[in-house]
């Protein structure tokens, strides 16, 4: 499974081209203060994790639905297939002839 984040994208597509810009979207359409170092954080990488208010802020800040914001491909990842493990001879008691183990 592959997830992109597509902010970047979904601001550009409506003229949003800075983190300022979109930083006062955010506090004049969805009340949402954040700092300049969070919005750009949002605008240059992709987030581990987005609180689903901040999500929310933003879809209200952009017009646009989550879908915009993330791109989620749930294609199944191809596994290798793992050849079966040999079965390893395990070593047999001593016979009566063989040596036996010293009592304990």
């Amino acid at each position: 499974m592959k997830i992109q984040w597509r902010l970047r994208m979904a601001a550009a597509q409506r003229e949003i081209w800075t983190g300022t810009e979109l930083r006062r979207l955010l506090a004049e359409k969805a009340g949402l203060e954040l700092s300049s170092a969070s919005v750009s954080a949002f605008f240059t990488k992709e987030p581990s994790q987005v609180k689903m208010t901040t999500l929310a802020a933003l879809c209200t800040a952009l017009e646009c639905t989550p879908n915009d914001l993330i791109e989620v491909d749930t294609t199944p990842v191809e596994r290798p297939i793992t050849p079966p493990r040999p079965v390893v001879d395990l070593p047999q008691a001593a016979s009566s002839r063989g040596r036996s183990m010293p009592p304990l």
